[in-house]
C-alpha cells in the first residue's frame, strides 16, 4: 500500500522561525526580462544544468524548494541561505534547523552558477538562480509552472543568529505556523498551499517524526499502518542519522495533490502537516485542495510568486556574488 523508501538526504520541511522586522519588498524593481540584454541565455543554461542534476538526483527538486524556502523566509530572497560559515561568522547553515538542508540544492546552485559565469560573468545573481531553478523543478515533477519576476541581489549578510523562529518545526502547532506566516503578511490559505507544495515531493529525516511512531505513545492521529511501513524504515534512525522518508507515502517525488488526500486518511508523516487537517481553520482547505487539483496548483503558483519577491534586495542593498557559498566582501 505505501511507499517507503529510504534516502540519505533530508527535504523541504520549514521550522519555526520569526523576523524581528519584516524586510520591505522592492518588487517593482524586478523584471520579467531583466537579463535580456546582459544574459540572454540565462535561463536556458540554468534549465539545461537543473534537468540533468534532476535526472541524476531525483530528490533534487524537493532539495532545492525547501532551500528556497528556507533562504525565503529569513530575511528574503536574498541566496544568504547559501553562504558557508568561516572562523570569523556563524551563516544561517549553522543554524540547527538548516544542518539537513540536503546536499544536492547547494550541489545544482554551484553548477548552474558555474556555467552561467561562463556566459555572463558577473551580471546574474545567486538568488535569481535559485529562485529559477526552484520554480523548474516543481514544473518538472509535475507542478505548476509560474512566472518569477528577476533582478534579487545577493545579501549581505548572513547570520545563524537571525535564522531562529522564522520557519515552522516539523511539531508546530497549527497556531504557531499560522503565526510565522501571518508575520510575513501570508494568509492561510496561502501557507497551506505552500506546505503542501513544499511536501508533496519533500522528505524528512526520520528523527523530525520518530518521538510519534516509536512513542513512548503512539500518535493516535496517524494511520496504524502508515506507523508499521515507518517503523521498517527508521529502524535505524539513532545509529544511521541520515535516514529518512518522504512524506507523501502515495506518490513521492511527483507534484501533485495527493499529501491532502493522505492528510484525510492519517497518513500525514509530520504532526506539523497532519494538524492541518485536524484544525478548524485549515481543514476545509486540505478538503478543497484534495477534491481540486487545479485549485491547489493555482494557489500554490500564486502564493510562490508572492515568496519569491518577499525581502528581496536591490541596488546598494546586495551584490552580484562571484561565488554563492562566499560573500563578495570576505
Amino acid at each position: 500500500m505505501f511507499q517507503h523508501p529510504v534516502i540519505e538526504s533530508s527535504g523541504f520541511h520549514g521550522q519555526p522561525k520569526t523576523l524581528l522586522s519584516s524586510p520591505c519588498m522592492h518588487e517593482s524593481a524586478l523584471t520579467l526580462d531583466y537579463y535580456a540584454k546582459t544574459c540572454p541565455r540565462f535561463e536556458d543554461i540554468l534549465r539545461d544544468v537543473t534537468q540533468a542534476k534532476q535526472a541524476q538526483s531525483p530528490t533534487t527538486a524537493a532539495a532545492t524548494l525547501r532551500v528556497f524556502f528556507h533562504d525565503c523566509m529569513v530575511g528574503g530572497c536574498d541566496a544568504s541561505v547559501l553562504v558557508k560559515p568561516t572562523a570569523f561568522n556563524k551563516t544561517e547553515m549553522d543554524a540547527d534547523i538548516n544542518h539537513s538542508l540536503a546536499g544536492d540544492a547547494f550541489d545544482l546552485i554551484a553548477r548552474a552558477k558555474t556555467a552561467i559565469e561562463l556566459s555572463c560573468p558577473g551580471v546574474v545573481s545567486c538568488s535569481d538562480i535559485l529562485a529559477v531553478a526552484t520554480r523548474d523543478l516543481v514544473s518538472i515533477t509535475g507542478g505548476p509552472f509560474y512566472n518569477v519576476s528577476l533582478g534579487r541581489l545577493d545579501g549581505l549578510v548572513s547570520q545563524a543568529s537571525q535564522v531562529d523562529g522564522n520557519l515552522a518545526r516539523s511539531n508546530a502547532s497549527a497556531d504557531t505556523m499560522i503565526n510565522i506566516f501571518a508575520a510575513k503578511n501570508f494568509t492561510i490559505p496561502e501557507m497551506v498551499a505552500l506546505i503542501g507544495g513544499g511536501h508533496t515531493i519533500g522528505f524528512a529525516h526520520c528523527s523530525e517524526f520518530a518521538d510519534r511512531i516509536f512513542g513512548p505513545k503512539v500518535d493516535p492521529s496517524i494511520n496504524p499502518k502508515l506507523v508499521e511501513g515507518l517503523k521498517k524504515t527508521c529502524a535505524n534512525y539513532t545509529t544511521n542519522e541520515g535516514l529518512s522518508a518522504f512524506l507523501d507515502v502515495m506518490s513521492p517525488g511527483v507534484f501533485d495533490n495527493r499529501l491532502f488526500k493522505n492528510l484525510q486518511n492519517g497518513l500525514g508523516v509530520l504532526a506539523s502537516d497532519q494538524v492541518l487537517f485536524s484544525d478548524p481553520r485549515t481543514r476545509p482547505l486540505v478538503d478543497k485542495y484534495a477534491q481540486d487539483s487545479q485549485a491547489f496548483f493555482d494557489d500554490f503558483a500564486r502564493a510562490m510568486e508572492k515568496v519569491s519577491i518577499y525581502g528581496v534586495k536591490t541596488g546598494k542593498e546586495g551584490e552580484v556574488r562571484k561565488r554563492c557559498d562566499v560573500l563578495n566582501s570576505a
